[in-house]
């Protein structure tokens, strides 16, 4: 499943390129108040996806980058002082469950794992929010929907999600782009044509490639935008090739020389 463009996207939604059924699926699974889980690597259009499906399902969308430090009450609400006194305030995941819509979780294994214990009566049949703090149990309305993304190839045995998460969730798996529908997603992305981005798209498959040996990741459909687009502001080919599609990867001066010879091959 993959990235971007729509030929031609409707006015206020987010641009994306369909590979498979997976718009058909989320719209399903959003009738159905299906939970919907992500799985693809890094830059593979994920995010921009839920961004198109909410905005063409008319659904508001709060977004939540997952980190290290992400608890569960960062999700569900805390109390805090203002004014003097001691309120009650709502995190993004309770304001979902409440007014309805889309509550994304980007990267959700890189959440604390107390989050996970939040989520599982979100994603049975029970649908409901417990508030410890609070005393209350929300129950999702109709118009909520809760999905999830992350990248299983990047993630070690000590960040991954349990199979008893996993099995809460319908799941779509994402890739990148083939070669040609990539480069006509680049060029429309970044302005630069077509005949300019193709080395750049066959120089990222060239890097994907390595993914596991040398990278720990390939090179995103996002990094060959920011590529592109250097190059169309004017900067040399290769100097943009190494600030936004060489460095990002790496901080080895070994892979680094190694992965610039492989580039100084590609782009002429």
């Amino acid at each position: 499943m993959n990235l971007m463009l729509t030929n031609p996207p409707m006015p206020d939604i987010p641009a994306y390129s369909q590979a498979g059924n997976e718009c058909a699926l989320f719209e399903t699974a959003w009738t159905r108040q299906l939970p919907l889980l992500l799985k693809g690597p890094t830059g593979c259009g994920k995010t921009r996806f839920v961004g198109h499906m909410a905005a063409k399902l008319g659904l508001p969308l709060s977004t939540v980058s997952c980190h290290d430090d992400l608890a569960a009450a960062d999700l569900t609400g805390r109390y805090l002082l203002k004014g003097g006194d001691t309120v009650w305030v709502d995190g993004p995941l309770t304001r979902a469950v409440r007014e309805g819509g889309i509550c994304y979780l980007d990267e959700v294994v890189e959440a604390r794992k107390d989050v996970a214990v939040v989520l599982h009566p979100l994603t049975d049949d029970r649908r409901i929010l417990p508030l410890e703090r609070t005393g209350e149990v929300l129950n999702a309305p109709p118009g909520f929907m809760l999905v999830v993304s992350y990248n299983p190839g990047y993630q070690n045995l000590l960040k991954t999600l349990k199979p008893s998460t996993r099995q809460r969730f319908v799941a779509i798996e994402f890739d990148f782009l083939p070669k040609d529908r990539e480069i006509a997603v680049v060029s429309a992305e970044s302005g630069l044509d077509e005949a300019r981005v193709a080395p750049l798209v066959e120089l990222a498959r060239r890097l994907r490639a390595l993914k596991g040996h040398d990278l720990e990741e390939g090179v995103s459909t996002r990094l060959l935008v920011y590529c592109a687009s250097l190059i169309d502001a004017g900067l040399a080919p290769k100097e943009a090739v190494r600030s936004a599609m060489i460095e990002p990867l790496t901080d080895e001066p070994d892979v680094r020389s190694a992965l610039l010879e492989l580039a100084s091959a590609v782009i002429r």
